[in-house]
Parts: C-alpha cells; sequence; structure tokens
C-alpha cells in the first residue's frame, strides 16, 4: 500500500481547509496501520487551524477524535489485528520514563506528549498529521480497543469530549450521594452530564439560558440551574460537592465557586488562558475550596471509558458530515450551532 494519503489541510491561519496529499512514515515494528472510518471534530481542532494559540505548524491536518479498522500491524503488535474497530485520541506517543508515564498519565508527561496532529514525531522529526485522512500509522501503545456494542460513529468523540470530562468525574471520585454541577451545554458538557448521571451523582446543569430543562433531563440532569438568576444561584450557595465548568471562553467563576460545598472542587476543563476576573481567595479559604484544572486522560483510562461507556449504554450525540462540508462545520461551530459534536464520514474522502 502506498504511504500517500489523502487529507483536508489549513495551510494558513485564515485558509479554508482545503485537499491535501501527504506522506505517512513507513510502519514500525509497534506499529498499526489503520484505515480511517470516522473523525470527531473538536473546538481545538478550529483554534489550531486559526492559530488562536499561537504555536500551529502548517500545513495542518487536523483530527484526534480517530475511529477505524485495523488494516495490518507491526511484528511486535500484540494486541491488535486486522479487522480490528479501534480509536486514537489526542496522543501518539509520550517520553515513557517520566513519573507521569510511569502511571499512565502520558496526558502529563514532562517532556511532552506527542500530539496527534501539530507535533513532530519523536523518533524521526517529521510532522504529524491527523484523523482529517485517510489513514493513520500509530504504536499500539497509543490506541485503544472499541467495544463491539458502541456505535463506532458516535463513539469517535468519546476520544477527547468523553475522556476530559470522565477523568476529572473518576479523579474526584464522583458517586453516589454526591451533588455535581455542570457548567455549560456543548460537546463536553452534555457528555459531562451523561457520565455524572450515569456514576449515580444527582446532577445539575448550570447555564446562563433558560429553555433548555427538557434536553438537560434527555443527557442526564435532575436540575437546571440558571446561572444569570441571582435569586437561583443565592439559593444554590454552598450546594455543591463538585463541579465540572466545560465554558471554553472568559467567563466569571466566582459566583460558581461560591455554591461548593465545605471542601467542594470546581475543575476547569473547559478554559485555556487567564481566569479573568479573577477569583476572590476569600471564597477559597472561607470554605476550604479549591479550583483545579483537568486535561483529557491517559491511554489505560481512555479505555476504561470506553468500556464504561458500553457497559452503561452511552455515546456522544454527533451529526455527521461529509469532509467536503469542514469549512462549514467550522463556521457552525463558531456560533454553537451542533448538537452536540460533528463527526466525519471519511468514506466522503473517496468520492
Amino acid at each position: 500500500m502506498s504511504n500517500t494519503v489523502r487529507g483536508y489541510a489549513a495551510t494558513a491561519p485564515e485558509a479554508k481547509l482545503a485537499p491535501f496529499q501527504f506522506t505517512r512514515r513507513d510502519p514500525r515494528p509497534d506499529d498499526v496501520m489503520i484505515e480511517i472510518l470516522y473523525c470527531g471534530v473538536c473546538h481545538s481542532d478550529l483554534h489550531m487551524a486559526h492559530n488562536d494559540w499561537g504555536h500551529t505548524r502548517y500545513p495542518l491536518v487536523p483530527g484526534h477524535e480517530i475511529i477505524g479498522r485495523v488494516t495490518g500491524v507491526g511484528s511486535a503488535v500484540t494486541r491488535y489485528q486486522a479487522g480490528d474497530i479501534v480509536g486514537v485520541g489526542c496522543l501518539v506517543d509520550s517520553c515513557g520514563h517520566c513519573a507521569p508515564c510511569a502511571a499512565g498519565e502520558e496526558q502529563y508527561c514532562l517532556e511532552r506528549p506527542t500530539p496527534t496532529y501539530g507535533g513532530v514525531d519523536k523518533q524521526d522529526g517529521q510532522p504529524t498529521y491527523g484523523g482529517y485522512s485517510e489513514r493513520i500509522v500509530t504504536s499500539e501503545k497509543f490506541v485503544v480497543r472499541v467495544p463491539a456494542n458502541l456505535d463506532p460513529k458516535s463513539a469517535a468523540p468519546l476520544l477527547c469530549a468523553g475522556i476530559t470530562t470522565y477523568s476529572p468525574l473518576r479523579r474526584w471520585q464522583v458517586g453516589p450521594g454526591q451533588q455535581v454541577a455542570v457548567v455549560g451545554l456543548g460537546g463536553l458538557g452534555h457528555m459531562g452530564l451523561k457520565f455524572a448521571k450515569a456514576m449515580g451523582a444527582e446532577v445539575t446543569l448550570v447555564t446562563r439560558s433558560p429553555g433548555k430543562e427538557q434536553e438537560a433531563r434527555r443527557l442526564g440532569a435532575d436540575h437546571v440551574l440558571i446561572s444569570s438568576d441571582r435569586q437561583q444561584m443565592g439559593a444554590a450557595l454552598g450546594r455543591f460537592d463538585f463541579i465540572l465548568d466545560t465554558i471554553p471562553n472568559q467567563h466569571d467563576i466566582n459566583p460558581y465557586v461560591a455554591t461548593l460545598r465545605l471542601d467542594g472542587t470546581l475543575v476547569l476543563v473547559g478554559l485555556i488562558g487567564p481566569i479573568d476576573p479573577p477569583v476572590h481567595s476569600g471564597a477559597l479559604i472561607g470554605g476550604r475550596r479549591a479550583i483545579a484544572g483537568s486535561c483529557i486522560g491517559g491511554i489505560a483510562e481512555t479505555q476504561e471509558m470506553l468500556d464504561f461507556c458500553a457497559a452503561k449504554g452511552i455515546n456522544c450525540d454527533v451529526e455527521m458530515i461529509a469532509i467536503q462540508d469542514i469549512n462549514n462545520a467550522y463556521e457552525r461551530l463558531e456560533k454553537s450551532d451542533v448538537r452536540y459534536r460533528f463527526v466525519i464520514d471519511l468514506a466522503s474522502l473517496k468520492g
């Protein structure tokens, strides 16, 4: 099979994504060769394509929510074989020897993990290209198995949106008897509701917009709290054991911190950037409260999350698109006009 691969790439911050051909590396002994079937569209894809974070390498082939079929394996691969349905998430390598890597927390690799796209391969120095493409070659250490009873289309966003919300809920041991709030109802927020409910917590959606109660309950929420309603927020003071804040833009988290119980924690998973306005330390000191952050999950935890989804019947709510519609999808994503994640059917690349 030729190493030449078709995909879609951005070539500059203001450029539309367009057809692009590139070369995948020759397989190594520990590599899994994957035909990409579906790829989720993450908000970070848009940020990277537009160089919003200032470190994009062009040309950029986005995509780190990859579901595909194994077409071949290297001589040292033991866990996968041709025909398996597998996933590749946000990472394709890490140093493997630092303390986080040894603990199965590759996402916190002290030497920086290699992202699935927009990074540099640690072994050959070549750029990494993502899932808006026909095929990918990845070490088996960074491949996960998709359970047979998960819809592969809906499973794609679990590899980013799913693990980003699952990991902190597990880390802070969310479970029965706890009051949990999820702030924001988007790609991350809707998964947070599903996971927190499946873990046994009493779950509240916190949103600025009235009218979301029916949708929130469908997704697992027991209650809806309107954050723009001072009376409702006042009544919620000291209510929550744990708050998962999924809002991706700068926003005032002080009102949310005030709704934490003694020893409660608010975890940021959406915002990348300064917290503005600042958090008043009195709210933390006065209730022994904490603010934390969380970033995806390790490979073992990602597999655990997929198995949890299979056991609980959890999938991501998705809208399928053809690769030719990706620029329109980006425009809609900027307007939050999706429920709740776009997924590209890569069969459209062959048409």
